[in-house]
């Protein structure tokens, strides 16, 4: 599944230097506003124990993780809606993205510049976010203007969308994303906001950059805990992660990781968590393919169908589907393989209307 998430904020913030750890691509990362210009994309493996342990039993040739796009985009500052630095750019590329992480800074540093000249995450997030509901605010205003035009015919649809343009010209209008607001639920009403591809409409979580003193003590960094309310306020989380050292992280062997990350502190690179987080606020689930070729990971929403899930494999194995043969990977970890799986009843024969569950390993008939 191709899908993006965004990694957005001010200038300066640490967005290239955590988009840098996250990927393999190398976006420059320097100490001066818009050192990002055009997009980086970066695809990023998805960690995942299971796929090791599910090999340990297959014994296959290779394992494939499953994988998500990041795109490091351009530093935003106030007036972005009006074009100011590089905002219709930036503005563009955000609508492409399927998600967004906001980054935020939670760390003092006087060596490192600062576009507003302090450090306050809540508002360098509500920047964004303003910058984001003004240009929203356009979008919802030219479609409010023509359903007006078109509900004096008595058209429904367009009388729905006249109470969700004033109830989203109100609640944008007050700074608030669209993703807060309170709206109609039924078909055409989801229709009618998703038409409008809205900026603040797009599921969002924060990564709060902090020092590496703040690794095992975030009770006492007042930055990402005022950031963490924030986040509670908008039904979402914080992730945090020391862009810093995360860099560090990335750059050394892998077998010098876990050295490195109990010495300062950390069970795993705080991007795992990251990357866990972009993929639980796209609602996705991970399932497994097992054969002696490979162990493979694949990715597809949550309350999806088992054809669906064949489909996202091949589209033919969508058509073509007849059934699928489903194992819980720690069943068949734990009993060693297929046969004992089936033996065990714990091999079992799905159908169409099967819906996939995290952490299914599935053979598709068709």
């Amino acid at each position: 599944m191709a899908l993006s998430i965004g990694i957005v904020g001010l200038p300066n913030v640490g967005k290239s230097t955590l988009f840098n750890s996250l990927s393999s691509a190398k976006a420059e990362a320097a100490n001066y506003p818009f050192c990002t210009i055009e997009p980086n994309v970066g695809v990023v493996m998805v960690p995942d124990v299971r796929l090791e342990k599910i090999d340990a039993v297959v014994h296959s040739e290779r394992i494939v993780p499953t994988a998500i796009n990041f795109v490091d985009i351009a530093g935003l500052v106030r007036g972005a809606s009006k074009g100011e630095g590089l905002g219709n750019q930036f503005l563009s590329h955000i609508r492409e993205a399927n998600a967004i992480v906001q980054v935020a800074r939670c760390f003092e540093d006087p060596n490192v510049v600062h576009v507003e000249n302090k450090v306050d995450p809540v508002a360098d997030v509500m920047t964004v976010t303003t910058e984001l509901c003004l240009k929203d605010l356009e979008t919802v205003q030219k479609r409010l203007d023509r359903a007006r035009k078109m509900a004096k015919g008595n058209d429904p649809k367009e009388k729905l969308a006249c109470e969700i343009g004033e109830a989203l010209t109100k609640h944008l209008d007050g700074g608030k994303p669209a993703r807060t607001a309170s709206l109609p639920n039924s078909v055409d009403a989801v229709a009618i906001v998703r038409e409008m591809h809205l900026l603040t409409a797009k599921p969002t979580f924060y990564v709060a950059n902090i020092d590496e003193a703040s690794i095992s003590n975030l009770g006492n960094n007042r930055h990402y805990q005022a950031l963490e309310q924030l986040a509670e306020s908008e039904s979402t989380f914080v992730v945090p992660v020391c862009a810093a050292l995360e860099s560090q992280i990335a750059e050394l062997d892998p077998k010098d990781r876990p050295e490195f990350l109990e010495s300062v502190g950390l069970k795993e690179p705080g991007l795992h968590a990251v990357i866990r987080a972009g993929y639980k606020l796209l609602g996705l689930l991970t399932f497994f393919t097992a054969g002696k070729p490979e162990v493979r990971a694949w990715t597809t929403k949550v309350g999806a169908k088992a054809p669906q899930a064949a489909g996202v494999i091949h589209t033919d194995f969508e058509k073509g589907f007849i059934k699928a043969e489903v194992m819980w990977w720690e069943d068949l970890v734990t009993l060693g393989s297929e046969a004992k799986c089936r033996d065990a009843g714990k091999l079992a024969i799905e159908g169409k209307e099967y819906v996939m569950r995290d952490g299914d390993v599935v053979h598709f008939r068709v």
